[in-house]
């Protein structure tokens, strides 16, 4: 074990401790940013396809959004607390429990599957039924549920690896891995769906293996990348056996962020149910408010998942300089990039609606739907990396706090007293009712973080 101690966490500074912090900020996150990017493309170009099976279609995958949703959560949330602890043992220099937190992670991993099989085979179908009358909606959803469901081992150790990658500073496998994973999806979409060439034409069935397929190869490209090029992690069975005190550890910081993430599905789900009171066309264009969402707020989570490495790194290392800087530089990238996406949704909501088959009646409802929901984005730019801030010093139950209050007291209240006004239109301003809301408690609880933390070190 005192062997394992010398090799590279001891044998010198990481960058995260020593690289100018802008630079070092854009050398760890590009690279998330760019796979987020591709994975929210490859989610988009899913749903165009979707879309050209029918309305029914489109809306089977709406509903089926808070159980993938659900899904990503549990891993990502589970990921962000190894990250943390991980590159906070980093920090420390403590090799032993560096890889004793990658192999139980993996191990978590493994039990997240195993919850999602039963989900598969016994919760699929009820869920549905909870939400929609209609029997085409209620197959197409039992067809792509399913799958994803019972066969998604591959995004739970998908992301378990890309943590793992960018929690030593590794982030360019970590876009390798998920890139791979992205194209593999878009190619297999058409090919499976239509059955092209000698494919079969498997429909609602073919997107979802598409995506199951993606997830399995950018799985195993995170395996190889791993074993092959992270040297700061010794991958030893041995160390899998499940420790208590590190997965406490890990979920310390991860079960807020899980119940941060998750609480979205839980609000979609009754979103949806007020929704299908005006018509299922108001529920697919949610479907696709949520598609074109992740294509902006995804370059934000890439820009934030780097982020939380370099400030645990340096929380564990006693550098409040870089730290403050950190959060500056990264709050400045946030607003920048939601102002972007601000504008393409005032600017251009009708041929955004257009690449999904919109129909008339689609884009009477769509296009007021996206420019006033546009923008609550800046908001949502500061909330948002505040929130990873939380994560990186280990105080994600305020992240957790500001997310129940925004989706649970305000955000689905305020959906659901506007529904009573009858038109449609006016429910989409409960997306600026509650940023206004996150905004305002992520400042107060990021003044509480730096009194107690950043200006002790």
């Amino acid at each position: 074990m005192t062997e394992s101690k010398n090799i590279p966490v001891s044998s010198g500074e990481n960058k995260m401790g020593t690289m100018p912090v802008t630079k070092l900020i854009l050398n760890m996150s590009l690279p998330m940013m760019f796979s987020m990017l591709i994975q929210a493309l490859y989610n988009i170009v899913d749903s165009i396809f979707v879309a050209r099976l029918g309305e029914d279609a489109l809306t089977a995958v709406s509903l089926a959004f808070p159980i993938q949703n659900l899904m990503i959560s549990l891993a990502v949330g589970t990921g962000v607390g190894i990250n943390s602890l991980l590159s906070l043992r980093l920090g420390q220099k403590n090799q032993e429990d560096v890889d004793r937190t990658a192999m139980n992670g993996l191990f978590l991993a493994f039990c997240n599957t195993i919850a999602f099989i039963f989900v598969g085979v016994f919760a699929v179908e009820p869920y549905l039924r909870s939400q929609t009358t209609n029997e085409a909606i209620i197959q197409y959803g039992i067809d792509y549920l399913q799958i994803v469901t019972i066969l998604g081992f591959g995004v739970f150790f998908e992301i378990t690896f890309s943590r793992l990658l960018q929690s030593t500073g590794r982030t360019i496998y970590t876009m390798i891995s998920q890139l791979v994973g992205a194209i593999t999806n878009i190619i297999f979409d058409p090919l499976l769906i239509f059955g092209i060439g000698f494919f079969p034409e498997l429909g609602m069935k073919g997107a979802a293996y598409a995506t199951v397929l993606g997830q399995i190869f950018g799985m195993i490209v995170g395996l190889v990348c791993n074993i092959k090029r992270n040297p700061d992690i010794n991958f030893k069975l041995k160390n899998i056996v499940p420790s208590g005190k590190i997965i406490a550890q890990i979920y310390k910081v991860g079960v807020p962020s899980i119940l941060l993430t998750s609480v979205t599905s839980f609000t979609i789900y009754f979103v949806n149910l007020i929704l299908g009171k005006f018509s299922s066309t108001a529920i697919a264009v949610y479907g696709i408010f949520f598609k074109l969402n992740s294509f902006v707020f995804m370059p934000v989570m890439g820009l934030n998942n780097g982020i939380v490495p370099i400030i645990a790194y340096n929380y564990g290392a006693k550098k409040r300089k870089r730290i403050t800087n950190t959060i500056k530089s990264a709050l400045f990238m946030a607003f920048c990039i939601m102002l972007f996406g601000t504008l393409a949704f005032e600017l251009f909501p009708k041929y955004l609606l257009l690449m999904f088959s919109a129909s008339d009646e689609m884009l009477k409802i769509g296009i007021p739907a996206l420019r006033t929901i546009a923008p609550s984005f800046l908001g949502a730019a500061v909330a948002i990396t505040l929130s990873s801030v939380f994560q990186a010093f280990g105080s994600a139950i305020y992240s957790m706090i500001v997310s129940f209050s925004r989706q649970l007291l305000v955000f689905l209240p305020s959906a659901y007293l506007l529904s009573l006004t009858g038109n449609v239109d006016n429910v989409w301003f409960c997306f600026l009712i509650a940023e206004v809301m996150s905004l305002t408690m992520s400042l107060f609880f990021m003044k509480r973080i730096h009194r107690k933390k950043i200006s002790q070190i």
